[in-house]
């Protein structure tokens, strides 16, 4: 069979059969987490043959974990890739003008559609950043390419737009349950990042494609991934409490990195710096501060073993911190392309440990074990940048086995995430999104709601009059009962105003021409509004019904009354949610 576009389509038979039988979405789901694993794989490899050739390390070393590197290729290679990948962002900016939509934004926006090329691109775009020494997470990298690859097969078949969301959040569970080794970590994190909610219907194909996409990413035995706790002792009853105050310091240093992240964008743009010097000049920062720590460099995306770190003096643990939120943050906000799900976990270990630390000094009658707290800081501060609360909780589960630790881990991410939506209101990928001019928070499916537009709406037979009309010829043409409502418009064809029928006819109405009685001059819709936006105009001039209007012209397409649009508001979210549950 011929494809009907220029994707790649199942043949229809199949896709009939994947259509109808809910069972079958499993198969799918399997094939993603294969892919997901192999992603993550094939990316940390890539990244760790970067390092070796670039900064001249062993195979399987760490760039992250190394004490001493050559202080010529800390600075030429982060500058010098930084120009790179500047230039050629400029180029694709040429070949590829439009935005490149990520897994979040998709299911938010878009019904779980993603580009399959645009994928790739940055996925790429990831791993050189991370490759050069940028201080950049791959996580961005690995589910950007595992879930458009999962948005391409969800395309192929031609599933239902929750299915194809479902699908998306497939790759990412499976991207991320490899990289952390954590499945369950990774089935929640599409649940709550990427899909947005938990259904029935979605546990099955999520669930499989985390265990599978663990599987996969760990049959690499040279690729040591996750997160390797250290030991620590007990957890007891105060460590709720004090959990719970570790959390307010998490979303108090989580809000300031996404905001001086933001800042750091805004400046650059401000003083016209030309886009490709931009990462070249974080590269250059970045390279600086690795010849006092090669800490800050790159992902550390390896395993992430606490023990050693924290086991150095506290001064030397508070620098390395400090320099490592400025890397992220002159690496991200100058344009290297990641994200900072991995810098969070490093910062948030690195801060739990100072925090037990200083909380012991203070002597408030028990001591703490700063390796208990390791673990509570990096949930507690990734929880507030990613918004995954019941994500970072389960990857403390994985990685440590102990459930009371867990429940004073839950304490601390519930702070830290409500904290942060109270105070701010984004997770990291969201807040971009806003400062892009977007308004979700959200992976939940609001795309329908824009694809529901007053022009799709509209009722096109409406009636119009000459606003200079006579106001007993207007009475004439127009009987009490005939309509409810006339649109006026000027000798050109413009929109002047919206005449009521009803109050013509009053007999207390002593004007002599129409334009005197007419209404909502300065209140219309247009055709590009969305539903949402629609009822936000009918409130506020507590009109029943509008006249749509082209915005340039002011030729009138149309009346939306506020009845029509509540129903078909009411059908359609009755619609998505019967998909959700996994009703159609």
């Amino acid at each position: 069979m011929v494809p009907s576009s220029r994707y790649l389509e199942a043949p229809q038979r199949l896709r009939a059969f994947v259509r109808a039988h809910e069972t079958s979405l499993a198969i799918l789901a399997a094939l993603i987490g294969v892919i997901g694993g192999l992603v993550v794989a094939a990316m940390s490899a890539a990244v760790s043959v970067l390092h070796a050739v670039l900064f001249n390390l062993e195979w399987g070393q760490r760039l992250s974990s190394q004490f001493w590197i050559d202080p010529v290729r800390a600075i030429l290679v982060p500058t010098f890739g930084g120009l790179l990948l500047g230039l050629a962002f400029l180029w694709l900016l040429r070949w590829r003008p439009a935005r490149e939509v990520d897994p979040i934004e998709a299911n938010a926006l878009h019904g779980g559609r993603m580009s399959f090329r645009g994928s790739i691109i940055v996925a790429l775009q990831t791993v050189w950043s991370s490759g050069v020494g940028a201080s950049v997470g791959l996580e961005a990298g690995y589910t950007q390419l595992a879930s458009g690859l999962g948005a391409s097969i969800g395309r192929a078949f031609h599933l239902r737009r929750g299915d194809q969301r479902v699908m998306v959040g497939c790759g990412a569970a499976a991207a991320i349950a490899g990289a952390f080794g954590a499945p369950l970590a990774g089935a929640f994190y599409a649940f709550e990042l990427v899909i947005g909610g938990y259904t029935s219907a979605s546990l099955m194909p999520v669930g499989i494609a985390a265990v599978i996409g663990y599987f996969v990413a760990h049959a690499f035995d040279p690729l040591s991934l996750g997160v390797v706790a250290g030991r620590f002792g007990d957890v007891l009853g105060h460590d709720l409490a004090v959990a719970a105050l570790l959390g307010v310091f998490a979303a108090t240093f989580g809000i300031g990195i996404m905001r001086v992240v933001a800042w750091t964008e805004a400046l650059l743009t401000k003083i016209k710096l030309w886009p490709p010097l931009r990462p070249a000049l974080g590269g250059l920062l970045v390279g600086l501060m690795a010849l006092l720590t090669p800490q800050v460099m790159a992902s550390g995306h390896g395993a992430l073993h606490f023990g050693g770190m924290t086991a150095y003096p506290v001064a030397l643990v508070a620098f390395v911190m400090a320099l490592k939120t400025l890397a992220s943050i002159v690496s991200l906000g100058t344009g290297f392309r990641g994200g900072l799900f991995f810098a969070t976990l490093f910062l948030g270990a690195l801060g739990g440990h100072l925090f037990a630390v200083g909380f012991n000094a203070i002597g408030a009658g028990f001591t703490i074990d700063p390796a208990v707290y390791t673990i509570i800081g990096m949930s507690a501060l990734s929880a507030s940048v990613i918004g995954g609360p019941l994500t970072m909780s389960f990857i403390a589960l994985e990685s440590t086995g102990n459930l009371w630790l867990t429940t004073a881990v839950l304490v601390a991410v519930i702070i830290s995430t409500q904290m942060t939506r109270e105070l701010f209101g984004y997770s990291f990928a969201t807040w971009r999104l806003h400062l892009r001019g977007e308004t979700i928070r959200s992976a939940a499916d609001v795309g329908w709601i824009r694809d529901l537009t007053v022009k799709r709406l509209l009722r096109p037979d409406v009636p119009t009059v000459d606003s200079t009309m006579p106001l007993d010829e207007f009475r004439e043409k127009f009987p009490l009962g005939s309509k409810t409502q006339v649109v006026a418009v000027d000798p050109e064809g413009r929109y002047v105003g919206l005449a009521i029928v009803a109050e013509a006819h009053s007999p207390d109405v002593t004007a002599f021409r129409l334009d005197s009685l007419l209404h909502c001059r300065d209140v219309v819709l247009h055709p590009d509004m969305n539903i949402r936006d629609a009822m936000v105009v009918f409130e506020g001039a507590e009109a029943e019904s509008l006249a749509v209007v082209e915005a340039e012209s002011h030729r009138v397409l149309g009346t939306l009354s506020e009845a029509h649009a509540t129903r078909r508001y009411a059908e359609e979210s009755e619609q998505r949610r019967r998909e959700a549950l996994g009703e159609m």
